[in-house]
């Protein structure tokens, strides 16, 4: 888009809806965010599948846990699988669905997320207060 003086300037998005810049997840990397303020904030991940991303509420479906015990640590050593520190469930990271572990054969909660010029944010359609909310 260009503007009237003639400069190249993105199209604006909100900037609270900013979880991380694609090139922070590396090439398997996973981060945390929060999105949102008072009790009930959105805690979720991101973890990035190929050029892709995926992003899920972080509970874990069987306690209700945090996946994380340590900041940005939802991956297993190998960074094939997402791992819930609490009691080892295993996670698929491109559908969040249980492969093993206590609550196998059920999936975290998908966030929908979206790359734009270089960011990773939370997609116009996402109410961050229901997910925030949500039970597991």
């Amino acid at each position: 888009m260009t503007s009237g003086d003639g400069m190249q300037h993105a199209p604006a998005f909100d900037l609270e809806r900013v979880v991380c810049r694609f090139t922070e997840l590396g090439a398997q990397g996973a981060r945390a965010f929060t999105i949102g303020a008072g009790d009930w904030p959105l805690r979720g991940f991101v973890v990035r599948v190929g050029d892709a991303v995926r992003g899920y509420v972080n509970r874990c479906p069987h306690a209700g846990h945090p996946l994380n015990l340590l900041t940005d640590r939802f991956l297993t050593p190998d960074g094939a699988l997402i791992l819930c520190c609490s009691h080892g469930a295993l996670f698929e990271k491109s559908t969040g669905y249980c492969v093993a572990g206590p609550c196998a054969g059920r999936a975290l909660t998908p966030v929908a997320l979206e790359i734009r010029y270089g960011f990773v944010l939370l997609a116009d359609s996402v109410d961050v207060n229901a997910l925030a909310q949500a039970a597991p």
